[in-house]
């Protein structure tokens, strides 16, 4: 009896955490979100991210709130000696949470840590070829978005990102938005969208745009998106997340159907701010 009665008292506490934990985050949420926003961090954003000054004072208000969050929240992780500082958890978060504006936003529930190396970094990866032979290479990587847990971030590259808004190429949000495809489960260039019914529409032009990129790419012909988005539909939604934020003026003019899908995720209109 005495089992029994501890496997319905433990069963017990654990349906009642799992229903009272989305309400203690939301209020631990509501708790930093009142506190002040910190004028030192105040200062950074204004020093590193030149981005800031062109947001409307809502959405300004609003990043500050994710900052904090945020940061509260993640974990950050120093390699290769470089030390952890707010200038480093502040620059990257503001960068992180454009991606989170005018959203109804869980802060990237999958990420726990992101890992800052000083600058570039080296990743050794094997793969096999249809033969099944292996083979062992290595990338010299700026940012790279794991689905379970993590992302990696070059600083001197985040820095130098934040500092060019206008340059199309931002890795803190081509790897956030790697995440937010990723929280569904797959990294296919599909994220979670307010409808199903909006699935149809964002597959039928992310398909056309991505071909017409593959095309360019393979032809070496001139395209406002990276070549890189070619790789895969995962990397096209990426690399256009970055082209959307920094250059949305040719994006809206060039790809109005796909600047269309864009700001109907985003629930944002850059062309406006800038």
């Amino acid at each position: 009896m005495l089992a029994i009665f501890l496997i319905v008292l433990l069963s017990g506490a654990a349906i009642s955490y799992i229903l009272l934990k989305p309400a203690y985050i939301r209020f631990k949420r509501h708790k930093i979100k009142a506190q002040p926003f910190p004028r030192h961090w105040r200062t950074i954003i204004k020093r590193r991210m030149p981005y800031f000054r062109a947001l409307p004072s809502n959405l300004q208000l609003q990043l500050k709130q994710h900052i904090k969050i945020f940061i509260a929240e993640k974990q950050f992780i120093g390699c290769q000696g470089i030390v952890i500082d707010d200038e480093i958890r502040v620059t990257i978060a503001a960068q992180a949470c454009l991606l989170l504006l005018n959203r109804n936003t869980d802060y990237y529930p999958k990420l726990k840590q992101i890992l800052v190396y000083p600058s570039l970094f080296i990743v050794n990866n094997s793969l096999r070829n249809t033969d099944g032979v292996v083979w062992n290479g290595q990338n010299v990587l700026s940012g790279e978005s794991w689905e379970f847990g993590k992302v990696v971030l070059s600083w001197d590259t985040a820095k130098d990102d934040a500092a060019q808004p206008n340059n199309g190429h931002n890795v803190v949000i081509h790897e956030f938005a790697h995440q937010l495809d990723q929280e569904d489960g797959h990294s296919n260039g599909a994220p979670i969208l307010a409808s199903p019914r909006d699935y149809a529409t964002w597959s039928e032009i992310m398909r056309k745009e991505y071909a017409t990129l593959q095309y360019q790419a393979e032809h070496r012909l001139p395209s406002l998106f990276n070549y890189y988005g070619a790789t895969n539909p995962a990397e096209f939604f990426a690399v256009v997340t970055e082209t959307f934020f920094e250059q949305p003026e040719p994006f809206y003019q060039q790809h109005p159907a796909l600047y269309q899908q864009m700001s109907q995720f985003f629930k944002l209109d850059p062309v406006n701010w800038h």
